[in-house]
C-alpha cells in the first residue's frame, strides 16, 4: 500500500518544527504541499538538499530557497547565558522538542544534545540571553540526519502535553461536580427547614374563649 504523500512528503523534511515554512509543524508543510498549497522551497533547514529531494519525490524541478522563509545555513543548536538568565519559563513553554530544562524563578539550561536549533526560543527570551551557535556535532551531517529523533520528542512532547490537559480538565470537571453536589445539598437543606417551619406555623390550636359573649339562657339585668 503506497504511503500517504504527505506522510512520504514529511519523511525528508529535518523535522525542526521551526516554522519558518509558514507553517505551525513539519507535517502541516508537508499537508500543504501534498495538497499543492505550498512550494517545496520553503524549508531553510532543508537547505538545497531538502529541495532537491522534495523535486525528486514529487517530479518536480528543483527551485532555489525562497529567501522569504529564510536563509540556508548550518546547523545550530541554542545555547542559554546562564548568568542572564532569570527563570521565565517562556522558552520551555515553547520548545518543541523539550530540549531545555529548568523551573520557575530559577536558571535553565539547553540540553544541547537534543535542541533541533528551531530557534523558537529566541523571540520568546524576554532579557535577550538566548543565541544560537554552529553545531560542529552536523556539520558534515546530512540535513534531516536527527529527523527521526526529533520527531520522536516532538511528538513525544505533544503527548506529555495532551496528557497534561486531559489531567487539568478532569480537576476542573471534579471540583465543577463537587461545588454542585455541595450546592444543591444546601438548596435542599434549605427547602426542608423552609417546610419544616411551615408546618409548624399552620398546626391547629384551640380556639380561646371570648369575654365578651354571654351564656346562653341567662337574662339581662332589668
Amino acid at each position: 500500500m503506497t504511503p500517504d504523500p504527505a506522510l512520504r512528503i514529511n519523511a525528508l523534511l529535518p523535522q525542526t518544527q521551526c516554522t519558518r515554512c509558514g507553517y505551525p509543524a513539519c507535517l502541516a508543510y508537508a499537508e500543504a504541499i501534498a495538497a499543492g498549497e505550498a512550494d517545496i522551497n520553503q524549508c531553510p533547514p532543508g537547505g538545497a538538499q531538502g529541495i532537491r529531494e522534495l523535486a525528486t519525490l514529487l517530479g518536480r524541478a528543483a527551485k532555489p530557497l525562497n529567501p522569504a522563509n529564510g536563509i540556508e545555513k548550518p546547523a545550530e543548536i541554542a545555547l542559554i547565558d546562564e548568568d542572564a538568565c532569570i527563570g521565565c519559563t517562556k522558552c520551555i513553554q515553547v520548545c518543541p522538542v523539550d530540549a531545555i530544562v529548568g523551573a520557575n524563578k530559577l536558571m535553565h539550561t539547553i540540553l544541547s544534545a537534543e535542541c533541533n536549533g528551531c530557534e523558537l526560543c529566541i523571540p520568546a527570551c524576554p532579557v535577550d540571553c538566548i543565541a544560537m551557535i554552529v553545531d560542529p556535532a552536523q556539520l558534515e551531517a546530512p540535513h534531516n540526519a536527527r529527523a527521526a529523533h526529533y520527531r520522536e520528542r516532538y511528538e513525544a512532547r505533544n503527548a506529555r502535553l495532551a496528557h497534561e490537559r486531559e489531567k487539568r480538565e478532569a480537576a476542573i470537571a471534579a471540583r465543577k461536580a463537587e461545588v454542585h453536589a455541595t450546592s444543591r445539598s444546601a438548596v435542599l437543606e434549605a427547602i426542608a427547614r423552609a417546610k419544616a417551619k411551615k408546618a409548624a406555623g399552620t398546626t391547629p390550636v384551640a380556639p380561646a374563649g371570648n369575654a365578651g359573649s354571654e351564656s346562653p339562657g341567662r337574662a339581662k339585668n332589668p
